[in-house]
């Protein structure tokens, strides 16, 4: 997904100068206070701090003042003007050159906690942007999106796994409004994708962290039209909401019981969580047995079902003894390539194929995420090139793709709740490329596996939008599975 806060239609005209038609940053909605930094500069002139505003919904912000708005909430798909304050106000059809720089913090993305009562440290998000921008008052179009495709084959009662996608695969086309809710739903049955549902709550919810009586009331009303099942509910720990300090252990209780509930109203039978500190599980599993969830933990690349971290969260589960008490498996754990739309990126963003093979040869080594990173940025920079030019695909190369054996997912099978079924791409033989789908479709029904396998694309992290429709390729990966579980039951015959 574009890491970008303007695009080619966002040069807006305005009475007090310009204004530009802001996107956000990222695949979920966060809190005004996450946003450090917004600088801009016009036709190679910086404009000074006191002459932008940020207006979110009819309010009006300085600069400074984002920081402190905790309870403000910038939803995935609005767009705020940043205004410029200038003598002589922009007109329709001019161009003018435009940089951007803006740098967020990722709220739930915790690096430490905070020392004596201070703010902890978080995943930066930073964008630089440089256009040649024309003052326009209309939205660029969305891409010509394929229909008429076949529908799927029928299920089948014998199927192991029932199959379904995480909206989050649609992330930079719901941000960009290609979609509104009903209308990703829509395509949704369209494609015979389906029948579990999973959402982000964060990404989905106009009133997050509150699941409103208006959202619950489209949601089902669209699940009776299609016939749709809610299977995962992914909620977020956003410890670092405010600015000047982590979140308390009540209010990380409090924000986690309000998602419960909502995941409740709208008839979901598990939360996907973030936190499995054994304090906070203790405190919420009561709430979990009251509201009937099953409680999830996520294992992604890079670690695995037997990582140091991962152990320690099978301790605390063993310490509290609840049936409720689980795991998702993500296949990002257990790549045995890089994938192609990671490759992709990576080249558009300047390496060669030999910094590509070396690339690979890092990846592949069995040294740590760290390591491997440091190995990796040492070799760019060895030949003089800067690994700033990758953006995020630096990191993202290592710790997005984790190269765990398949096998190992057999070790935890009985405290997999549900599956992420993490893919980038579909080639021409209808196969991940990256990922070894009939070898963990083979593990998970010998492992005795019967619940959903949720499909979820993340090729938006390194894809340009509108490269690819990844709710097709959801479809042709839900081929892919279908195949594979009967070869493996035919095989069992």
């Amino acid at each position: 997904m574009p890491n970008g806060l303007i695009a080619e239609d966002s040069l807006r005209p305005h009475p007090d100068g310009l204004a530009l038609k802001l996107t956000i940053p990222w695949y979920r909605s966060l809190w005004l206070s996450s946003v450090s930094t917004l600088r801009v500069t016009v036709d190679g002139t910086e404009i000074p701090a006191d002459d932008l505003a940020f207006e979110l919904g009819g309010t009006r912000y300085a600069i400074a003042e984002l920081p402190d708005q905790s309870d403000e909430l910038w939803f995935l798909q609005q767009h705020p003007l940043l205004i410029v304050r200038r003598d002589q106000p922009v007109a329709l059809g001019e161009e003018h050159e435009v940089e951007i720089f803006g740098e967020l913090r990722l709220p739930y993305m915790q690096i430490a906690p905070g020392q004596d009562g201070g703010p902890g440290m978080y995943v930066p998000n930073i964008v630089r942007q440089s256009f040649t921008l024309t003052v326009t008052e209309t939205d660029a179009a969305p891409l010509a999106i394929a229909t008429g495709i076949a529908p799927p084959p029928p299920a089948s009662d014998d199927d192991p796994f029932q199959l379904g996608l995480t909206l989050y695969s649609a992330s930079a086309e719901f941000r960009a409004g290609w979609y509104d809710f009903d209308g990703l739903l829509d395509r949704v049955a369209e494609l015979g994708i389906g029948p579990g549902i999973e959402i982000v709550a964060s990404q989905v919810l106009p009133t997050y962290p509150v699941v409103s009586h208006d959202f619950v009331a489209q949601w089902r009303a669209a699940f009776d039209r299609h016939g749709f099942d809610a299977s995962s509910f992914g909620a977020n720990l956003d410890m670092g909401r405010r600015r000047d300090r982590d979140m308390t252990p009540d209010e990380e209780f409090e924000f986690s019981e309000l998602l419960f509930q909502g995941a409740k109203k709208l008839g979901f039978p598990l939360v996907r969580i973030q936190s499995a500190k054994p304090e906070l599980l203790r405190r919420l599993l009561p709430v979990a047995e009251s509201l009937d969830l099953k409680l999830a933990y996520e294992i992604h690349a890079p670690m695995g079902p037997n990582s140091p971290e991962i152990v320690k969260v099978r301790d605390v589960y063993a310490d509290l003894d609840s049936p409720l008490l689980g795991f998702v498996a993500d296949f990002s754990s257990t790549m045995h390539a890089m994938s192609p739309t990671l490759l992709r990126a990576v080249r558009r963003a300047g390496l060669d194929d030999e910094a590509i093979k070396r690339l690979q040869e890092i990846w592949a080594t069995d040294a740590s995420m760290r390591e491997r990173q440091q190995e990796f940025i040492a070799y760019l920079q060895a030949r003089d090139f800067d690994p700033g030019r990758l953006g995020s695909f630096a990191h993202l190369a290592f710790n997005m793709h984790g190269h765990v054996d398949p096998r190992d997912w057999a070790d935890i099978m009985p405290q997999i709740l549900h599956v992420h079924t993490k893919f980038y791409d579909i080639d021409e033989n209808g196969q991940e490329p990256a990922i070894d789908y009939p070898e963990l479709v083979r593990v998970f029904v010998e492992g005795g596996y019967r619940g959903y396998w949720s499909s979820e694309w993340e090729g938006h992290a390194f894809a340009e939008l509108g490269e690819v429709d990844p709710l097709l390729l959801v479809r042709k990966q839900h081929d892919l599975i279908r195949a594979s579980m009967r070869a493996v039951q035919a095989a069992h015959v």
